[in-house]
């Protein structure tokens, strides 16, 4: 093993090219260098293709200096979408040795294993494949609508449900009611946020930057979540009606902002038109009778009290989503839900639980979107690397170009956390960034739903305030908890730093409500607490509006080309570039550098000398600074970056 060194990095064009994802049929061309006294007995890759036939392909030598030995082989990605897996396979002196993906499958430099290792991944999509560029330009706003603002004059509280608990302070905690023997939720809390509240609050929203509001279900439901849907036609009475869901559309669209609905489509409530368990319908619902038309919606073990439900929570029946008649009213009928509510003004869908999802049905989805809409973008619940994302057995195909324009981007966020929280180093985070960069097609890199806040995990201030694990805690422990003084100036800071990568790194910044004024709270309910309105954090709000203000001013922080600059330690730099007046996909922008440092380190300082000469040689503008002029001196830039501060630099 001494006597040798193998070589590729398919983060290198040189070793990989192209990099990256490709379209179907497109010329692949890999090497792998080996430095040894003399050549290789024979050096071969070793692939895997969508249909799972391995083909080995012996590779020539191309190149010779002093020791180093270049192999190459040319192959064509298949001619249908999928994933292309390959490594390669050494044989030195009777001995076989193997180059693979590294253990962390990040992509990148490998390693040599004696025995089998891991494959690098090569996604393969459909020619032609895109996504709309309006959204590439976009920021994401969501609002979990009773928590968000209550549009009545005096405060009263529209429709108000039986069996549940209305409180009568906003700023009240929020907290579930279960019975102590069942552990089952006994009645649901409300706060009377509704859709006239968003109506009255989209001047801040556009005053805040934002282009796109990603609603959680606004439709009929028990609960105040919405994921237990009792009426896809009908926007729940506590919230408005569907005039008002109209009303809301039009004049957001005025204003630039488009409304994206959260899709429930894996399972009903049982209290629902549809399951109706409860009887509280007319319709005859399947639980009823199995002479009901949504009897075919679902799947009955023991008719009617045993039906298989989503993770075993009986109040949420599964359906059948290869049923036909559910498939017609979801997704073909003229007035189907997904037509429906965009001829009403939506410009697109969240798909909840999207793996749990049949990928024909995804695809029906996209393609009545495309027909109503060609400007409309579907987005999936997806939280893991969604190019290789593996459901119940079979390999997903959300970015092939049929499904998903967009998914949920979770393993950023979590990147992200690893880096601030001093998890990972710099290094590793480039590392697991490229991965991302490496596996996703360019155009859906460029779309994902960037976020660090949701409904579903605890707020952002909380855990970079270095809270306690919330298993460690009690719910009233949880329910109860505020960040001390100097655990909160920490958070603000390393959540400044984070909003610094989200507003000027590809993809689509997304902003859960609340989160822009420094809102806290563990995981559900507490990270679904009312909005803060009086209460804001405005040197944070502020920060956010200063850099989405940034973003929507230069073009090259939202498609120009992303390269990582310096990884080393507690510091992690990146480029921005558009070159020759044209952006990455080829649209016509204005051309610019720009360069964005964080240093995520509490006491420490670095002065670093940035090799900048391939981009800008003059001078740069520090703009979290005063705008001061840095010079370019000797093709360098130099800075000195404090602890936990963060600098965006760009020519003029």
């Amino acid at each position: 093993m001494n006597q040798f060194d193998i070589y590729h990095d398919s983060h290198n064009i040189y070793y990989r090219q192209p990099f990256g994802a490709v379209t179907c049929r497109q010329r692949i061309i890999l090497r792998l260098e080996i430095e040894s006294i003399r050549a290789a007995d024979q050096v071969l890759l070793r692939m895997w293709k969508n249909d799972s036939r391995e083909e080995k392909v012996n590779m020539l030598v191309t190149h010779v200096i002093g020791r180093k030995r270049v192999y190459q082989v040319e192959i064509i990605a298949p001619s249908q979408p999928g994933l292309l897996w390959y490594f390669f396979i050494i044989k030195f002196n009777g001995q076989t040795y193997y180059y693979g993906n590294n253990q962390q499958n990040y992509g990148g430099v490998g390693k040599i294993y004696q025995i089998e290792p891991p494959s690098y991944q090569v996604t393969v999509y459909k020619e032609q494949s895109t996504t709309p560029n309006w959204f590439k330009d976009a920021i994401i706003y969501q609002i979990f609508v009773d928590r968000f603002f209550n549009g009545n004059e005096e405060g009263q509280l529209l429709n108000p449900k039986s069996h549940c608990y209305l409180y009568k302070n906003w700023h009240d905690k929020p907290y579930y009611r279960n019975d102590p023997t069942t552990g089952k939720i006994v009645c649901y809390d409300f706060f009377g946020g509704n859709l006239l509240g968003v109506i009255k609050k989209l001047p801040y929203l556009k005053e805040l930057g934002i282009n796109v509001i990603y609603f959680n279900p606004i439709f009929e439901a028990p609960s105040n979540h919405k994921y237990d849907t009792a009426d896809y036609k009908k926007i729940d009475p506590m919230y408005g009606d569907n005039n008002t869901f109209h009303e809301l559309c039009c004049q957001a669209k005025q204003l630039g902002i488009a409304i994206i609905l959260d899709g429930v489509f894996s399972h009903t409530g049982s209290n629902s038109r549809y399951f109706n368990k409860e009887g509280q319908y007319p319709d005859l619902g399947a639980y009823q009778s199995q002479k009901s038309p949504y009897y075919p919606w679902y799947i009955f073990k023991n008719y009617p009290d045993e039906y298989q439900c989503w993770w075993g929570i009986d109040t949420l029946p599964n359906v059948n989503e290869m049923e036909p008649s559910y498939q017609n009213f979801i997704i073909y009928d003229q007035d189907s839900v997904i037509r429906y509510w965009m001829k009403l003004g939506a410009k697109g869908w969240r798909l909840d639980v999207a793996d749990e999802l049949p990928e024909q049905f995804i695809k029906g989805i996209k393609q009545v979107m495309q027909q109503t809409d060609p400007e409309s973008i579907l987005i999936g619940e997806v939280w893991e690397d969604a190019s290789r994302k593996i459901s119940y057995g079979k390999m997903r195909h959300y970015l092939l170009g049929d499904e998903l324009d967009s998914v949920m981007n979770y393993p950023l966020r979590n990147i992200l956390l690893n880096y601030l929280l001093g998890l990972h180093d710099a290094h590793q985070t480039h590392r697991a960034l490229m991965s991302l960069y490496e596996n996703y097609p360019k155009h859906h890199f460029y779309s994902n739903m960037n976020l660090v806040g949701t409904h579903d995990v605890p707020r952002i201030l909380t855990l970079l305030g270095e809270a306690p694990p919330e298993n460690q805690l009690s719910p009233e422990q949880r329910k109860c908890f505020i960040l001390a003084n100097e655990q909160e100036k920490l958070a603000i800071a390393r959540l400044k730093l984070l909003v610094l990568f989200q507003m000027t790194f590809p993809g689509v910044p997304a902003i859960y409500y609340g989160d822009e004024v420094g809102m806290q709270g563990y995981g559900d309910p507490y990270c679904r607490a009312t909005y803060p309105w009086g209460q804001e954090n405005l040197e944070l709000l502020n920060w956010y509006k200063m850099l989405i203000s940034y973003r929507h001013r230069y073009d090259l922080l939202k498609t120009g080309e992303w390269t990582t600059l310096y990884a080393h330690q507690d510091v992690y730099a990146y480029l921005r570039i558009i070159k020759n007046g044209r952006d990455i996909f080829g649209q016509s922008k204005k051309s610019g550098v720009a360069v964005v440092v964080l240093n995520r380190s509490k006491n420490r300082e670095y002065h670093l000398s940035l090799e900048v000469r391939n981009w800008c040689q003059k001078s740069l503008i520090d703009l979290l600074d005063n705008n001061k002029e840095v010079p370019i001196k000797a093709g360098k830039l130099d800075v000195l970056i404090k602890p936990l501060q963060g600098k965006l630099f760009i020519d003029h």
